[in-house]
């Protein structure tokens, strides 16, 4: 029956540390960071993320964001990350593992994003590679699920890359920019290559 019980535990999932990235949950103190960074990267991210809202970047609605993001964390439901650059210490995108079924499920769904000045070089692939074991072992998920667009051809290349298989398409998936667009849907399993180790390295 423990296999059954929602996480609720004493061990602390804040911080996953990796060779050149570490994921930290987000406080108060990276708002500045975490603004900047989405301001500077709003004609790169919008077409690959729900319609942003007028206060989107606003100090308030951030704190908003992190009441429910330590709600969540509290009822087990889901579990945001920043990704920072070991060498520099920016803030350079976010990962956030969501929707997390228990029960015969053991499922959560995986969404992130990097700031356009960190695109293309490989930092969310060992991202989500550090972020795997931590899910399969600390959080005891057995499926991790992810869709991307159809023309997001760097998403697909990032979960295929960690062992995501494909598993097929869903039209009208999610509302994108205001639209409602086609996904093809991705998982991975704790059975997987390495899923119990981190090819980034801690």
């Amino acid at each position: 029956m423990a296999f059954l019980r929602s996480i609720r535990p004493e061990e602390d999932f804040e911080v996953v540390h990796g060779r050149s990235l570490t994921l930290r949950q987000p406080v108060v103190a990276d708002y500045t960071a975490w603004a900047e960074l989405r301001a500077l990267s709003r004609a790169h991210l919008t077409p690959w993320e729900p319609t942003w809202s007028p206060d989107d970047l606003s100090r308030t609605m951030y704190r908003r964001r992190l009441r429910a993001y330590a709600r969540d964390i509290h009822n087990d439901v889901s579990y945001p990350y920043f990704i920072f650059e070991n060498a520099t210490g920016a803030l350079i995108g976010g990962l956030t593992l969501s929707n997390v079924r228990r029960g015969s499920a053991q499922t959560a769904s995986l969404g992130y994003w990097m700031g356009a000045p960190y695109a293309g070089r490989g930092h969310m692939r060992d991202a989500v590679a550090m972020l795997l074991p931590m899910a399969f072992n600390a959080l005891r998920l057995h499926r991790i699920e992810a869709a991307t667009m159809l023309n997001n051809f760097p998403s697909m290349r990032v979960l295929e890359s960690v062992g995501f298989e494909r598993e097929g398409m869903a039209r009208a998936y999610l509302k994108i920019n205001g639209r409602w667009e086609d996904h093809l849907l991705y998982a991975r399993h704790a059975e997987g290559p390495e899923a119990g180790t981190s090819q980034q390295g801690v």
